[in-house]
Formats: C-alpha cells, structure tokens, sequence
C-alpha cells in the first residue's frame, strides 16, 4: 500500500528500516541475555562466598567513587547507590556489544567470508577485555576472585552466542 509519498509501507522488514530494526532488537536481546547472566553468576557466587551484592559493590566503588574503599575492600557495605548504577552500566555496555555483536553477524550473513573474522574478533575481544581488565581496574579486581570473573564473562558470552546464534539462523561461515 502507498501513502502519498509513494513510498511502499506494507512490509518494513523488508526495507532498510526493518533489517536495522532487526540488528537493534538482536543486539538488544543478546545484550540483556549477557548483562542479566553475569549479574546472576555474581548473585550467586557472591551469595555463597556469604557477601551479597559484593562484586557490583566493588565495581561500583571503582568506577563511580574512583576506587574509594577499594583499599580495604572487605570493609565496603553493599548499598544501592553503588549496585544499582553499576548494574545498569553494565547492561548499557552489554547492549552496546551486542549491538555491534548483531551488525557484525548482519554482514557476515551477507557474506560467509566475514564469519570467522566475526569469530576472531570475539576472541580478540575477550583477550582485550583480561588485559585491560589487570591493567586499569587491578584494584577492583584484587578483590574480586579473577576465575570468578573471567567465568562470568564467558558465561554472558555464551548467553550472547546463543541468542544471536537463533536470531541468525542463515549464519554460516567460511575460512
């Protein structure tokens, strides 16, 4: 159906604004599938090491309070106001990688050839992560378990893979 501009309006999906429509909605979906899996892998580890809400609260000391408490981190009480705001950042930045995560795939959809490279740079990513990780934030994570860490993150990682993996059903890849 045309409306007076002449522009077809019965299918955006098949238009450019429905395939960004669609790298949007599965960046945000793997984001949020990331962002709530490590926020729940640090509920629980914290919950049974007896410290709840202890990670965000380190986390949030470092990047909000510029790493005030992080001197004695075992002194440091979980409030909100350090919990709540870490834990949205931490979801805004998971939804921004899985933003770019789905735009990535969009275009190795197009073309095989992409695929590994997509692949390559998530390992790339991952490395890049640990190293900036121990060097910026190496009070943050003295007190923070680093196998527990680095366990969170590949389990948010696999959360994105797998529902990119399913939004992507055409993916395949070539070396």
């Amino acid at each position: 159906m045309a409306d007076h501009t002449g522009a077809d309006t019965r299918r955006a999906e098949d238009g450019r604004f429905g395939e960004t429509a669609a790298i949007v909605t599965d960046g945000l979906l793997a984001g949020l599938a990331g962002g709530l899996v490590i926020a729940a892998w640090f509920f629980v580890y914290d919950l049974f090491q007896g410290r709840p809400f202890y990670t965000p609260t380190v986390l949030g000391a470092a990047v909000f309070r510029a790493g005030a408490g992080l001197e004695s981190p075992n002194t440091l009480t979980p409030t909100l106001d350090l919990v709540l705001p870490f834990t949205w950042l931490h979801l805004l930045v998971f939804c921004i990688i899985g933003g770019v995560a789905s735009y990535l795939l969009s275009i190795a959809e197009r073309n095989p050839n992409y695929g590994f490279g997509v692949v390559l740079l998530f390992a790339l990513f991952e490395c890049g992560f640990v190293f900036l990780s121990q060097t910026f934030a190496e009070s943050a994570l003295d007190a923070l378990a680093w196998p527990a860490v680095l366990m969170g993150n590949l389990l948010a990682a696999a959360a994105m893979a797998a529902v990119l993996w399913r939004r992507h059903p055409r993916l395949a890849m070539l070396p």
